[in-house]
């Protein structure tokens, strides 16, 4: 099917078939889609290597190897090369998570060093350009355009179309939280359309959650080649041991499912674990968090110089604001609260005032009102808001002067919510290892819902962020919290 003179990934993609269409139908649409992806990085990749010779006039270089034509030719073939190799184009990894982006990034950098070496053994006057305006340009344009697929696959799966149809094994319990969280996240691309229980049975009879149980976990096998499900998702049951998930996979060879196991540690994830085979045993290696080193140098670096750019883009913004806040109601331009960062120590976070001036002093008044989750007070018409400063809670802009604590270091860019001393001194031991990091201006908190959050899945994304940090987690979390500002979703 095509659109606008481009392959459409999205066509004849809609879930919900029949069994024996089912495995099929998934199968088109990754293949569609996976060849989108791969078309666009390779228009991507030759419109900039073009704009770079024909602007630069390389071709006019007069030794062989300086000439546009090799140079250019080259750059673009290591470039598709190494995203081939990396296997940046893997199904598995496209259209979710920070993984494909991470992937891409990998194979630009494995390009760029290539290229490098091969300039310096062709002593090549002209590499500097390839290098240090070509690549990034590919990876500029690269990322874009595989952002907007990826917005384009979520939309469509919002709308129930291009989902993996899911069978999932194992207890009642853990298959239920499955469904639910399946059903709370389908830009993730699964839907569970069949059950399978240790006694064909679930809490609620023969079905779970409004999902069929088709038989017991001895029978997935069966269920899977007649109807052909795309991914088999394990949960936890005593019933899988090693020897009946091994007889399960082989039972599943020559399938197109793709059968994963949900490990115990279910808020662990990304870079930290690792599969390694141990005399011919596989174990899950889980590698410690890490709080220093050379990846925090980095976040520590990227931090004061993003905050540094963006007081300069937004001072104008600031500004404004500033003038405005003033002339809506007495008090200062800016509100100073003492919060808790990194270790417990405290700071002085800095944002702009959006309430009237005493309005700490009103809130046990509406101690009645409270509409927070767990520790944190809310209130969704909070009479002590200035017209002003609704509208700046709307799109956090009151948080903008938050860069001066970033650019001191008291935050960073991304972490966890600056919690207020009181609620810090009611922390247990587990909540407290959010304070094992700096906190952020933005963070998972803030593009999953904010305010609207309840307490306890505000910290599991938290304590998910504390364990799971990486720099490719935190420049997908940047990029989204744009659009979270704009919808304004939870805040007030």
């Amino acid at each position: 099917m095509r659109q606008g003179g481009l392959i459409d990934p999205f066509s004849s993609a809609r879930g919900g078939l029949a069994s024996g269409a089912i495995s099929q139908t998934a199968i088109d649409w990754e293949q569609r889609y996976r060849r989108a992806v791969i078309t666009s990085d390779t228009v991507a990749t030759a419109l900039v290597v073009a704009a770079i010779g024909n602007f630069f006039g390389v071709r006019d270089a007069a030794d062989w190897h300086e000439k546009w034509g090799i140079l250019a030719f080259g750059t673009q073939l290591l470039v598709l090369g190494a995203l081939a190799v990396s296997r940046s184009w893997a199904p598995a990894v496209l259209g979710q998570g920070a993984e494909e982006f991470r992937r891409l990034g990998r194979a630009l950098f494995a390009a760029t060093v290539v290229l490098a070496l091969g300039g310096i053994a062709l002593t090549s006057r002209n590499i500097k350009l390839w290098i240090f305006v070509a690549i990034p340009a590919i990876a500029l344009v690269t990322m874009t355009a595989r952002y907007l697929l990826r917005l384009r696959l979520h939309r469509q799966r919002n709308e129930g179309r291009c989902l993996r149809p899911v069978l999932a094994a194992g207890s009642p319990a853990t298959v239920r939280d499955l469904i639910n969280r399946t059903r709370k996240f389908p830009h993730l691309g699964w839907r569970v359309e069949a059950v399978c229980t240790p006694d064909g049975l679930g809490l609620d009879g023969d079905h779970l959650d409004g999902v069929p149980i088709v038989g017991r976990l001895a029978d997935v096998a069966v269920h899977v080649r007649r109807d052909g499900y795309r991914v088999v998702a394990v949960t936890a049951d005593p019933h899988w041991s090693p020897d009946r998930l091994q007889r399960l996979a082989w039972n599943l060879e020559g399938s197109d499912a793709e059968m994963i196991v949900a490990p115990v540690l279910m808020e662990v994830a990304g870079p930290r674990l690792h599969v390694d085979a141990v005399l011919g045993i596989p174990l899950l290696r889980v590698s410690m968090p890490t709080f220093t080193g050379g990846r925090r140098a980095v976040k520590e670096v990227a931090d004061r110089l993003g905050a540094a750019v963006l007081l300069v883009l937004f001072a104008p913004l600031m500004v404004l604001v500033g003038l405005l806040v003033a002339a809506d109601s007495r008090g200062g331009v800016f509100y100073r609260q003492r919060r808790v960062g990194k270790d417990g120590r405290e700071f002085t976070m800095f944002k702009f005032r959006t309430m009237v001036a005493g309005a700490h002093g009103a809130r046990a008044a509406l101690a009645d009102r409270n509409e927070g989750a767990g520790l944190l007070f809310k209130l969704r018409r909070d009479p002590r808001v200035t017209r002003v400063g609704a509208v700046l809670r709307r799109y956090s802009i009151d948080e903008l002067p938050q860069l001066f604590n970033v650019l001191s270091g008291s935050m960073s860019l991304v972490g966890p919510r600056p919690p207020l001393p009181e609620e810090s001194a009611a922390y247990g031991p587990d909540i407290r290892r959010r304070l094992l990091v700096k906190p952020g201006l933005t963070g998972l908190w803030q593009i999953s819902g904010r305010s609207d959050l309840p307490w306890e899945e505000a910290v599991r994304l938290d304590l998910r962020y504390v364990e799971d940090w990486s720099l490719a987690l935190d420049a997908v979390i940047l990029w989204k919290t744009l659009r979270a500002v704009l919808h304004g979703q939870g805040a007030y």
